[in-house]
């Protein structure tokens, strides 16, 4: 097993780039989500139910979204944000931090959103998932269990839901809505498609990922993790599968025949810290990661080389984005600790 391995112990805090090139707030609540919309405007979604418009100059502003938690962000399909509360209702945040219902479920929770530049949103609301156009509801497709987690292709023409025993699959603009379903027997939770549309992959309760090949069924069994993997992240082109739920960070090859046969590669381990968040760059072969320390860090797949972004904080890293441009990556941390830091050429 490839393995690159970098102590933190002996960094001083002036070598992370966050002293440097970034800037860091204390927002007392759990950091939910960090999101980037369209824009590359950056909205940090919280447990109080606010969403903070961060940057990296000037104040930062709040929005109160929820009477409650904010369970889930994502970018909306224009521009803003979109998140999921515990009080019911699915918010749209615009850019200039007007918040705006988009639906009301009357006291469910919205476990999860997501949403597609050509317009569509999805909500996950127990054993439902519902499908929004730009001017409201189209569909709602029911599942025999909770949704543990929900996206889309990159083309935005399937939606994937992941439950107790799998997942399916369904096509957003379809006349009859018959999922495909995608059979292993467990509860599956954090979803995602590859850039190519090619493969399923979702994190299990149990400490595994599966997945699917679309083209034919075929099964891919991923495990040997110490604890549960909560964060996936395809890169750019997808030849790699990021994942956190060990002391490092693990990306599975999918190509060459992987993954199957084919042994993981581990980068940025040592500290027997385990990671906890994972988000590959838009388009380069790169990978942020955040610890279970609120350690944050880059590291480069073909190289192995590590560049430390943010220092332990204590609480661990629950949000990790970069922007669309690739210029800037945001974290957050179970301890209500918010960051940016600016990667861009000077």
């Amino acid at each position: 097993m490839a393995r690159e391995t970098l102590s933190m112990a002996e960094v001083a805090e002036a070598d992370f780039l966050l002293a440097t090139r970034g800037r860091a707030e204390e927002l007392g609540a759990w950091v939910v989500g960090a999101v980037f919309d369209a824009g590359n405007r950056l909205g940090f979604a919280l447990a109080d139910g606010t969403l903070h418009r961060a940057t990296l100059s000037g104040d930062w502003a709040a929005t109160n979204a929820h009477d409650g938690a904010v369970l889930s962000a994502c970018a909306d399909a224009r521009d803003g944000w979109l998140t999921g509360g515990d009080d019911g209702k699915l918010v749209r945040i615009a850019p200039d931090g007007a918040a705006e219902t988009v639906a009301d479920h009357k006291g469910r929770w919205v476990d999860h959103v997501a949403a597609h530049d050509s317009g569509i949103r999805a909500a996950a609301v127990g054993k439902a998932l519902h499908v929004l156009g730009p001017n409201g509801p189209l569909k709602t497709l029911a599942h025999a269990s909770s949704v543990g987690g929900i996206a889309f292709d990159a083309k935005g023409k399937r939606v994937a839901a992941s439950h107790y025993n799998g997942a399916s699959l369904w096509f957003v603009g379809a006349k009859e809505d018959k999922p495909r379903v995608l059979e292993w027997k467990g509860s599956h939770h954090a979803i995602a498609f590859s850039p190519d549309g090619t493969h399923v992959v979702t994190a299990m309760q149990e400490p595994a990922l599966h997945g699917w090949r679309l083209s034919d069924g075929q099964h891919m069994r991923m495990s040997g993790y110490p604890g549960k993997t909560r964060s996936l992240s395809f890169t750019a082109r997808g030849r790699w599968l990021a994942t956190s739920g060990a002391e490092s960070v693990v990306l599975w090859p999918f190509f060459g025949g992987g993954p199957m046969g084919k042994a993981p590669t581990e980068l940025a381990g040592g500290d027997e810290v385990f990671c906890t968040a994972v988000a590959c760059h838009p388009q380069h072969e790169v990978v942020a990661a955040g610890f279970g320390d609120g350690m944050v860090l880059i590291a480069e797949v073909a190289s192995g080389k590590v560049v430390p972004v943010a220092p332990p904080s204590g609480g661990p890293v629950s949000a990790l984005a970069w922007s669309p441009n690739g210029a800037v990556l945001a974290f957050g941390t179970e301890a209500g600790r918010a960051g940016l830091v600016d990667l861009g050429k000077r």
